[in-house]
């Protein structure tokens, strides 16, 4: 594993885990220990047994895990479904444990902490195996027992003294009774570990959110504040989502993206720009899914992506058949995907890693997300307004050209996701709306905005046949009444 420098001049150990080194700015400090608290939950042992993992997977770095908690076995069995071969790194000399467990029966404790019956077990699986890191989970069970923070403070320094004389990178965890409340249970251990990463599962709304912080790194910057992070089958454990390392710089472009629709192009001075987002804003039954798929169908031998919030794959299919639009048929040869999930059956950093891995392995040049309204319902403003920055830079930095749906509030068209912002990180508005004239209620388009280009600023009426969008001429006359525009 690569180790470089902070900024301060101490050696920075590259974890390995997904945004950690963004956020940490180029790991852990080398050869040092760091505590890594939180509560029930939160994601500590996994984080750690990561840190062990990812040596191994990715530098081939042996690792010992010390536990107090849970027996070996049960390790292995929790972390099962991560595809994590424990057993098979063990046999290969990568991975040893030290079974401090309760289950195991261990040498006394003397009350004046003397660890001298722990520390050589310790010292001697690290020689054994070549580690170059380690993990201890957790020092809560080990210190539980006793109740002078005097002594436990001097047992944690004689801990951190023994595992820097080893030259070990270290994990070690500790518990948290409160989300925002003392760092660890005696209140004394951030004083004597050389960093601290707090781990939180707070409760936003009806919904679990996970976030890390790093509190301290002694000798060496780090980011502030708190970032969320996903643990799932689909990260391959922890993915840490670091807000701070996105930057707009990604390139422009001065092509147009057809919708395959010639009136439509027109309205936008000939499609939209290439490697620009676009939304497609208004009630439901305006045709929102509709345009995304003429998107997507606009030229047929791109590849395209449909990620679908609110209907099946099947419904999808049924509804391009109806509208003559070639999605099946894509589907088929290989150049069109669709992604189909419930918003409910994840957490909105669980989808966006799970939506980060599809874009990645499919590789497509354009993207309709249909809708963002079915996701701003199961987060709060700040984790959507997150997991929607997060996605547009990832976007943005593959290229891709984006179409994103959602559903105003009402059919005169208040608020478009105005509580997300998510109208300041588009390039381009379409906004659909219901028309009353001469007693009919019919669909209305325009384009709001188009940045870097000049667009046609007319109220168009749209129908919508067995051939898909028909744009039809601006909607005029005195006395009528569109609904969301004046001056019709």
């Amino acid at each position: 594993m690569t180790e470089g420098t902070g900024a301060a001049g101490v050696g920075k150990f590259a974890t390995g885990i997904p945004g950690f080194e963004y956020i940490s700015d180029g790991g852990l400090p080398a050869g040092r220990a760091t505590l890594v608290a939180g509560s029930s939950g939160s994601g500590k042992s996994i984080f750690s047994a990561q840190f062990l993992v990812a040596g191994i997977q990715q530098a081939g770095d042996p690792g010992v895990f010390v536990t107090f908690e849970e027996p070996p076995a049960a390790i292995r069995d929790n972390f099962e479904s991560l595809d994590w071969a424990i057993g098979e790194w063990e046999a290969q000399g990568l991975w040893a444990f030290v079974d401090l467990s309760p289950e195991e029966e261990q040498p006394e404790v003397a009350g004046d902490f003397d660890l001298g019956a722990l520390l050589p077990r310790i010292e001697h699986a690290v020689n054994r195996v070549g580690a170059r890191r380690l993990v201890i989970d957790s020092i809560g069970t080990l210190y539980s027992q006793f109740s002078d923070r005097h002594m436990v403070r001097r047992a944690l320094g004689q801990l951190m003294a023994a595992v820097r004389r080893m030259g070990v990178t270290t994990l070690v965890t500790a518990e948290r009774t409160e989300e925002y409340g003392a760092v660890a249970r005696f209140e004394v251990e951030e004083f004597v570990a050389d960093s601290v990463v707090l781990l939180r599962n707070i409760l936003d709304g009806d919904k679990r959110r996970r976030t890390l912080e790093i509190l301290k790194m002694r000798g060496t910057s780090h980011q502030k504040g708190e970032y969320p992070f996903s643990v799932s089958a689909e990260a391959e454990g922890v993915s840490i989502i670091p807000l701070s390392a996105i930057e707009l710089n990604q390139p422009a472009s001065t092509e147009r993206a057809s919708f395959g629709v010639p009136e439509l192009d027109a309205m936008c001075a000939g499609g939209l720009l290439r490697r620009s987002v676009s939304l497609v804003a208004g009630p439901t039954g305006t045709g929102k899914s509709l345009l995304s798929s003429h998107f997507l169908t606009g030229a047929p031998d791109e590849r395209a992506l449909l990620i679908a919030f609110e209907e099946g794959s099947d419904q999808l299919r049924r509804n391009a058949d109806g509208w003559g639009l070639p999605l099946r048929a894509m589907e088929e040869r290989g150049s069109l995907r669709i992604e189909s999930a419930y918003p409910e059956t994840a957490a909105l950093e669980d989808h966006l890693v799970r939506l980060k891995n599809v874009l990645d392995e499919f590789r497509p040049e354009r993207v309709a997300l249909d809708s963002l309204s079915a996701l701003e319902r199961i987060g709060s403003d700040r984790g959507f307004r997150e997991f929607l920055i997060a996605l547009v830079a990832h976007l943005r930095a593959q290229g891709i050209t984006t179409l994103l749906t959602t559903n105003t509030s009402n059919l005169q068209g208040g608020g478009i996701a105005s509580e997300a912002q998510v109208s300041s990180m588009t390039d381009t508005i379409l906004l659909l709306r219901y028309a009353e004239q001469a007693a009919q209620v019919k669909r209305a388009l325009v384009v709001l905005k188009m940045r870097g280009s000049d667009q046609d600023k007319a109220v168009r009426e749209f129908t919508v046949s067995d051939r898909g969008i028909r744009v039809g001429e601006p909607l005029q006359g005195k006395g009528g009444t569109l609904l969301g525009f004046t001056g019709v």
